[in-house]
């Protein structure tokens, strides 16, 4: 009962807040974010409603997915990547996931796409773009985004569908805002350009209603939905 009453909880939240930025709530995914959970939280979540799980690790994913596959057939969830992707997990993130949210440079596109080929799919993929000073945070630098866009253009596996961004944490959502609406901008003067990116996946549990407010498509949620992790 405990996801089920955090899942209507959420919703609401993203209700009210599509409502204030005059935005039709049935435009924004909720990813669940699984990371660390046990698949029977998960399996729960799933008959509450749940559609899409975001996974942060290639390793852990490919068991839970593997796991889940046996247990529930029939089901209509999709699975994001939304953590880091190294270029020699590429392989088995190509045959695990729907849509991989954090494409961040020429050579890991190159490689995605040359798995994508291999396995006769066209993956789904958003750019991460980096917005922050943060060393830790990953992405593709604003200035370099433009050269990366073209290459992938030329790619015949993928398809890029959007934009992500993991902005700094604040205690006050507020602040994360800017980022938020810079990656807004960016994707709209992309869209000017004739890029179709209708994605925008940035937005967590701390902050989500504002990234909902700057035009978010994808909010991606664990720590509301099933507690903090141990």
């Amino acid at each position: 009962m405990r996801i089920l009453q955090h899942l209507a909880a959420i919703q609401e939240r993203i209700n009210s807040a599509a409502a204030k930025a005059g935005r039709n709530p049935q435009d924004i995914k909720l990813v669940t974010v699984t990371k660390t959970i046990e698949l029977q939280e998960i399996i729960k979540a799933v008959k509450a409603g749940v559609r899409i799980l975001g996974e942060s690790r290639v390793q852990e994913a490919q068991e839970k997915i593997t796991n889940y596959k046996l247990q529930i057939t029939n089901s209509k969830v999709q699975w994001h990547l939304i953590g880091s992707l190294q270029k020699n997990k590429a392989k088995y993130a190509v045959q695990l996931f729907d849509l991989i949210h954090t494409i961040d440079s020429i050579e890991l596109a190159e490689e995605v796409d040359k798995q994508a080929r291999k396995n006769e799919k066209t993956q789904r993929i958003l750019v991460q773009i980096k917005l922050s000073e943060e060393e830790a945070k990953h992405g593709v630098l604003e200035k370099d985004l433009m050269d990366l866009l073209d290459k992938i253009s030329n790619m015949n596996n993928l398809k890029l569908e959007g934009l992500m961004t993991i902005p700094p944490l604040f205690e006050d959502p507020e602040f994360v805002r800017p980022y938020f609406m810079r990656l807004r901008e960016i994707r709209d003067k992309l869209s000017a350009k004739g890029y179709n990116l209708p994605e925008l996946s940035m937005g967590m549990s701390n902050d989500f209603e504002v990234a909902i407010e700057e035009g978010a498509t994808m909010v991606r949620i664990g720590t509301a939905i099933f507690g903090e992790r141990g």
